[in-house]
């Protein structure tokens, strides 16, 4: 509950400096951005279970994700995004920590249906995708191959310089010896492009 709520103060402090910076300047046809954001979903990868009698799921799709990229404009109607971006969900406690992460490469083309709002999808190639823990929590330690996915979203600009995302990722990650593993998930996120 606390990361949620971090990432939720985040993203409007965020869209906070994205409207102080609109006042001054409107975004090129090539701009750069700069996100966060937090997703949901996806088999269950491992429980942490605390001293209290709590616990916490490590989902294939949850976690929170980090974007970085560049957004080209090339009509009124469509642009383009590429993106490098890190996803991990983890938990830790004193005594151990399960972590899973990953790095997914994005391109995603967007039809904008006026200023403010454009909807797009694309392809996600995921590397690195890794489940890992230590101490109380010993024995999830999994390497994932890499995989290609696809990614439909929609973005509403709330000021010229800082898009909301909402988006839906179909994705699966496999591993020898172990069933796949279904990575579905939706997330939200803002971005600030510059």
């Amino acid at each position: 509950m606390k990361k949620f709520v971090f990432a939720v103060g985040a993203l409007f402090a965020t869209m906070g400096a994205a409207y102080a910076q609109s006042q001054v300047t409107q975004p090129s046809a090539v701009s750069f951005l700069a996100g966060m954001g937090i997703s949901g979903g996806g088999d269950n990868l491992a429980t942490a279970r605390f001293t209290n009698g709590t616990s916490q799921k490590i989902k294939a799709g949850g976690g929170f994700y980090f974007t970085t990229g560049v957004n080209y404009q090339m009509t009124q109607e469509f642009s383009l995004q590429g993106t490098v971006n890190f996803h991990v969900d983890d938990t830790s406690a004193n005594n151990g920590s399960i972590k899973f992460q990953r790095f997914p490469l994005e391109v995603l083309g967007y039809y904008h249906i006026n200023d403010q709002l454009r909807i797009g999808a694309g392809l996600r190639y995921v590397s690195g995708a890794k489940l890992s823990s230590s101490g109380a929590a010993e024995g999830y330690n999994t390497k994932f191959d890499d995989t290609l996915s696809s990614v439909a979203e929609a973005e509403y600009f709330w000021v010229p310089n800082f898009g909301m995302k909402l988006r839906y990722v179909k994705e699966t990650f496999k591993a020898p010896g172990i069933r796949d593993v279904k990575a579905n998930h939706v997330g939200i996120s803002g971005n600030i492009y510059f």
